[in-house]
């Protein structure tokens, strides 16, 4: 995941800290923007990884913090539903003047009624998703109805939510009762995904119910069974953005990049974006990169680990070949390898020098009712396989401008 730290400002002119989630590529086919749960951030592992999901799908994600949590500027108790409604459209600004205008809306919980609440407001939207999502704003009143009273005689109290402290105004109560939430799902006339999970003991099921009756078609339901209100386990989280990705396609135009073309059986192309390489190989895309420890972002396999893995894969595909050709019971083969660089001194069959040579560990697993003199044949036309011969032979590398 490509991830790079922006920021844009407030209605009223406060920085709002942000994460902009590119694909691998640096190109997404569309743009959305995630709205995180009431007193959450943006580095929520949940909003984290169905963002990584996401841009895996080539769907760049905006992630943001409200005003007054995580990184933005502004005070938490001078905030309240309705400038979480402003903020998001102030995102979506920013996207369509620095990027390309989002044509997909995400909230969690109570960011999922804020994106009910703004999404008649940005035009380019086609797609909104809720997650575990009130379908009123004064659910939200639950969190912490033990201080209601206080903050309705003192205009204010500190509340203890999620384990921190949060100073709320009366001003928040008030908003969160004014929200027709009702009527702005009734006039939504964008496609509608409700995921919901019927374990969420924070918002309960109920919730997804009122919003899937509210709301016009298009629109669907996704339970996330077993699933947590904060989404909080990995493979729920990363499930739920590749089903947003999925379910969004049919609503948005997913712009399609030219691919790389070549005559040749090949062509890479590394650009300005460090170490990242695209590989357009024999019609398939594939990636290459290098660890973090040399500069690079570790998106893909490095050059070595795609020659090593061309070793594997010709080993595995020459011994299924044969097996097959024998009618033998090989089910599976496995191939283990590792690179390393070794002093001829070491080599029994090489020349004594101090230079270093290449070396290519390869452990062959297989897998089937073999008598060992089957196995041991097996092991012998390992070494005739092509990539093999043609790497033990050597290769002349001829280098031209084009």
């Amino acid at each position: 995941m490509n991830s790079k730290k922006v920021s844009f400002k407030n209605a009223k002119g406060q920085q709002l800290s942000a994460r902009l989630e590119l694909p691998v590529s640096g190109k997404p086919a569309a743009y959305a923007i995630f709205a995180h749960c009431f007193t959450c951030s943006k580095n929520l592992s949940a909003v984290i990884n169905i963002s990584r999901a996401l841009t895996s799908n080539k769907i760049a994600v905006l992630r943001f913090d409200f005003t007054g949590l995580g990184e933005s500027e502004g005070e938490f108790s001078e905030t309240n539903f309705s400038s979480n409604v402003s903020d998001l459209v102030a995102a979506s600004e920013y996207l369509s003047s620095n990027h390309a205008v989002p044509g997909i809306l995400i909230g969690h919980s109570l960011g999922g009624a804020a994106v009910l609440a703004s999404a008649s407001s940005i035009a380019s939207v086609k797609a909104v998703i809720t997650i575990g999502a009130p379908a009123d704003p004064p659910h939200v009143k639950k969190l912490f109805k033990e201080s209601l009273e206080e903050i309705k005689s003192k205009g204010e109290a500190t509340v203890s939510i999620g384990g921190r402290d949060f100073r709320i105004k009366d001003q928040l109560l008030y908003d969160l009762q004014e929200a027709d939430l009702k009527n702005s799902i009734g006039k939504l006339k964008k496609a509608l995904l409700i995921m919901h999970s019927p374990q969420d003991t924070v918002v309960s099921i109920d919730n997804a119910q009122k919003i899937y009756e509210r709301a016009r078609h298009p629109k669907s339901f996704i339970t996330l069974d077993g699933a947590d209100h904060l989404i909080s386990s990995k493979e729920d989280s990363i499930y739920t953005g590749n089903v947003i990705a999925t379910w969004a396609t049919r609503y948005i135009d997913m712009a399609v990049d030219e691919p790389l073309s070549t005559d040749k059986q090949v062509i890479c192309q590394t650009g300005d974006d460090g170490y990242i390489t695209q590989i357009q190989a024999g019609g398939h895309p594939l990636i290459a990169d290098e660890p973090t420890s040399v500069g690079g972002n570790n998106l893909g396999p490095t050059p070595y680990d795609l020659l090593v893995s061309a070793l594997g894969a010709c080993t595995g595909m020459t011994l299924r070949m044969y097996a097959d050709r024998k009618k033998w019971p090989l089910e599976k083969v496995h191939v283990h390898l590792q690179h390393s660089k070794i002093h001829k001194q070491d080599c029994d069959n090489c020349d004594n020098d101090e230079a270093k040579l290449d070396l290519i560990t390869r452990e062959i697993e297989l897998s089937g009712d073999l008598t060992d003199e089957q196995k041991e044949r097996l092991l012998e036309i390992a070494d005739k396989c092509p990539v093999h011969k043609t790497l033990h032979v050597g290769v002349q590398v001829k280098s031209v401008l084009v």
